[in-house]
């Protein structure tokens, strides 16, 4: 029994005038409209074409299938939130808590906005998570959470702050794919976002107080005559 092949995931060709890259956007921006009120189920090139008032051709120009566009909106919305993450996670200026909550709010909003594609993508091309555009973001996030819990810990061994890593990033993904599985107000996302944000805001203000306090007791013992 032969595997079924995955489908071509990449644009055809990238749009070089200002008056094609206005074409792809106006057919993303439909794309969006269409999966949010039709469901993946009838998200189809047609009915994305009807939407960006273009011809099912026009489509195929840059796009070989529904899956490629898919997989565009995708990438452009990881590399929306990656941005959004580092910007906050290496904002040494405010304090390690108040980064934390940001954090945790902007990354649940991602994964709601984000369920849709994931849902359609999933039933297209189940590999996609695997590619190198996913990879790359994933990897500057992991980065930057490094980052943020080397300044959070920087006395720390090595491998306990491996293990505050591991615990803020699995927190985050396994409860923000969790609830993000079925539709949700803006109302709920924020109530959701606002407990996880409390529960490892909680976390990150213990553990900087545990830095300053180690902090203060060896600058007074290395003070000591």
């Amino acid at each position: 029994m032969s595997k079924a092949k995955t489908p071509q995931l990449y644009s055809r060709k990238a749009p070089q005038q200002a008056r094609s890259a206005e074409l792809v956007g106006a057919i993303l921006t439909a794309a969006v409209q269409v999966l949010d009120r039709e469901g993946a189920e009838r998200f189809t090139m047609k009915r994305v074409a009807e939407r960006a008032g273009v011809s099912v051709g026009s489509l195929y120009q840059y796009f070989p299938n529904k899956a490629a566009i898919l997989f565009r909106l995708q990438c452009d919305e990881w590399r929306e939130t990656t941005g959004a993450l580092l910007k906050i996670l290496d904002d040494e200026g405010a304090p390690a808590s108040e980064r934390m909550r940001a954090l945790v709010f902007a990354y649940i909003r991602s994964e709601v906005a984000e369920a849709p594609f994931r849902e359609a993508l999933g039933e297209e091309a189940p590999g996609y998570r695997a590619l190198p555009e996913r990879e790359q973001t994933q990897a500057e996030a992991l980065a930057a959470l490094e980052r943020f819990v080397d300044g959070l810990c920087p006395r720390a061994p090595t491998g306990e702050r491996a293990l505050i890593r591991e615990v803020i990033a699995t927190t985050l993904s396994s409860l923000g794919e969790t609830f993000s599985r079925q539709p949700r107000t803006s109302g709920e996302v924020e109530a959701y976002a606002a407990v996880v944000a409390e529960m490892l805001g909680v976390y990150t203000a213990h553990l900087d107080e545990t830095r300053r306090v180690s902090g203060v007791r060896e600058n007074l013992l290395g003070n000591k005559p």
